[in-house]
């Protein structure tokens, strides 16, 4: 099977799974691939909006129901939860808009949200109206990189298969580095204040 092939038969699950996991990454390699022909945007962007707020709602739902216990097996989360609770505090609706594009924060928020006493329905509202703006934002700028690629190179379907294949390293690599700081952090407390 070609990684077209394989791209449109499964490019829609993929964004919709990668980006229920906290996935930029996986958006913007939709996006490209919308502008290769392989997806369509609209379709690569409802995705996202699907999965980054399934995940989100999650998050939200596990920390309403365990609360202070779940962060408590989580010393890794301390810091950025305060930091949550402080931009909550400050920030509210707006935050709660835009906690996604903050990087180091995405994950961690929604579940903390749920342990304030923000109501389930009006989070679920911000939440989508969030979802939707980041999934356009990072959807279309993955549209736009693939032409902005054909501007600088010319004949991007030439070196369509390149460019899938470094953009998904590069979103690897920079996955497993976070993964690895984070773990090391848990390792050796350096996370704490």
């Amino acid at each position: 099977m070609s990684l077209e092939s394989l791209v449109q038969t499964y490019g829609y699950v993929v964004v919709l799974v990668g980006t229920f996991l906290e996935g930029e990454t996986v958006l913007v390699l939709g996006g490209f691939a919308a502008h290769l022909g392989y997806m369509k945007l609209p379709g690569v962007i409802l995705a996202a909006f699907v999965g980054s707020l399934s995940g989100d709602q999650l998050f939200f739902h596990i920390g309403r129901w365990r609360g202070q216990a779940f962060l408590e097996k989580r010393p890794h989360w301390q810091a950025r939860a305060r930091k949550v609770h402080q931009l909550l505090e400050k920030h509210g609706i707006p935050f709660m808009i835009g906690f996604r594009f903050l990087y180091g924060l995405r994950t961690v928020s929604p579940f903390v949200i749920g342990t304030s006493s923000v109501p389930a329905g009006f989070f679920l509202l911000l939440n989508s109206i969030g979802a939707i703006m980041w999934a356009v934002a990072v959807g279309t700028g993955g549209y736009l990189f693939g032409h902005a690629m054909e501007v600088i190179i010319g004949d991007v379907k030439r070196y369509e298969q390149v460019a899938l294949v470094a953009i998904a390293i590069i979103g690897l690599s920079v996955w497993i580095i976070h993964l690895c700081r984070r773990r090391l952090c848990k390792g050796n407390h350096l996370d704490s204040p």
